[in-house]
């Protein structure tokens, strides 16, 4: 294969170096070509065939249904690690030895607590604000309790800084969940593991001790490590973008968070619930809207349902269906709005028109399933989803900043009105 594309303009030919990544992906480099044009540029709405960065964190194959964390499988990593590990592997490059993850987790514990000013911000907003606004707004405000900037030369001070946004964020997420149903906050027991205490300061009532439940702590490892890292997915490529700018950290997440919040990112497990609630309000009856998703006339479509990237199968939906049913059981819940998803997932999953078309359920199918029956309101998952891929984001920045990557300005084709003079008022 030749290392070199041409591209011809108008009789002008210009050659452009053509890279290989180490899984033998192609992508052609053309970070001079206007410089060797004199002003051409590229259009690709959305960068959906543009890479925007070289990096090491991780490997996505859409069409092979292959997700990978700094080499190691997603199947592997759901199955035999704990989300902290995972963390570690994604930020620093490699699994922790026993005596790191011990100081990570410890050091992780150390930073957690959130400045007590921190609750006059929150008790600004009305118990009505949706969780994501709120975490996107704590989360910046961190800034402001830590304004040294970090020296991304420093190691010490990139690693404090690591810790301790991930020993303070699943704290603003509880409180984000605990303001919204008017519960009293909590700072977490450091005896307990990270996925542990989360679930303890989201749900302790004050009244009553609270019990833990290893299905569920189970579950919630695992989809808080399926969801850690997606190659430069919407919310990773604003993080970086915002970073690129010498954002700092804190700030850079309180972007990628904004980014996440919208319905066609984080916010598709949401749209399952709603879905499956439009369903039951409609009688049950789940068969009448497969024949409608069936239907090209019909503008519904089942959510929750294939995948913009996995053109197979997601493998991470092969995962988490898994833990969605030991969870169910366990829990012995008794939902109509769960059996409607089930009975959909079953049909849709024997039905050749699906099969055919590859639109099987998707890991925000079965994330959706998770939180709903742990009781966690429809307004919280997108929240849910940021505290599992907080870790993606930390690396990516991280990343970014270390390499000294330049700002991120794209540039575009204009197709506005030409010079023209100015019309006075009296003749508009």
């Amino acid at each position: 294969m030749s290392n070199i594309a041409t591209l011809e303009v108008e009789g002008k030919k210009y050659e452009f170096p053509v890279l290989k990544g180490s899984e033998n992906e192609i992508t052609i480099d053309i970070s001079t070509l206007r410089t060797v044009t004199s002003g051409i540029t590229t259009l690709d709405a959305g960068f959906k065939n543009t890479s925007s960065c070289k990096s090491a964190i991780t490997f996505l194959d859409g069409e092979k249904g292959i997700l990978r964390y700094r080499g190691y499988s997603i199947e592997e990593l759901a199955e035999k690690s704990e989300f902290l590990e995972v963390a570690y592997l994604l930020i620093f490059g490699e699994l922790p030895t026993k005596e790191q993850n011990a100081k990570f987790h410890s050091d992780i514990q150390k930073t957690a607590l959130v400045d007590e000013d921190v609750k006059k911000i929150l008790d600004g907003f009305p118990k009505s604000a949706h969780p994501m606004g709120v975490l996107s707004a704590l989360t910046s405000a961190l800034t402001a309790f830590n304004p040294k900037s970090v020296n991304v030369d420093s190691e010490e001070d990139m690693y404090r800084a690591i810790v301790k946004i991930l020993g303070k964020f699943p704290v603003l997420v509880a409180w984000a969940y605990r303001k919204e149903e008017g519960l009293p906050l909590s700072y977490g027991d450091n005896s307990l593991g990270y996925v542990e205490n989360f679930l303890k300061m989201m749900f302790e009532l004050p009244n009553e001790k609270y019990k833990m439940n290893q299905t569920v702590v189970k579950a919630l490892n695992k989809l808080l490590i399926l969801h850690a890292d997606h190659e430069q997915n919407c919310s990773t490529s604003t993080v970086r973008i915002a970073g690129s700018s010498h954002a700092g950290l804190f700030a850079s997440i309180s972007a990628g968070i904004s980014a996440l919040w919208g319905p066609l990112h984080g916010g598709a497990n949401q749209a399952v619930i709603e879905m499956l609630e439009e369903i039951k309000e409609d009688g049950g009856g789940y068969q009448k809207y497969i024949e409608k998703a069936k239907d090209k006339n019909d503008p519904f479509r089942l959510m929750g349902f294939g995948h913009r990237v996995y053109k197979n199968f997601d493998p991470r939906a092969n995962i988490i269906k898994v833990s969605a049913e030991e969870v169910l059981n366990d829990l012995g819940i008794d939902d109509p709005v769960l059996d409607i998803a089930r009975g959909l997932a079953k049909e849709a999953l024997s039905d050749e028109y699906f099969k055919s078309r590859n639109l099987y359920p998707n890991v925000d199918f079965y994330s959706g399933i998770i939180y709903r029956a742990l009781g966690i309101p429809v307004p919280m998952f997108t929240a849910m989803f940021a505290l599992g891929r907080l870790p993606g984001w930390i690396a990516q920045w991280k990343e970014m900043r270390i390499k000294k990557e330049p700002i991120s300005r794209p540039r575009q084709l204009y197709i506005g009105a030409t010079l023209r003079p100015f019309v006075e008022e009296s003749k508009r």
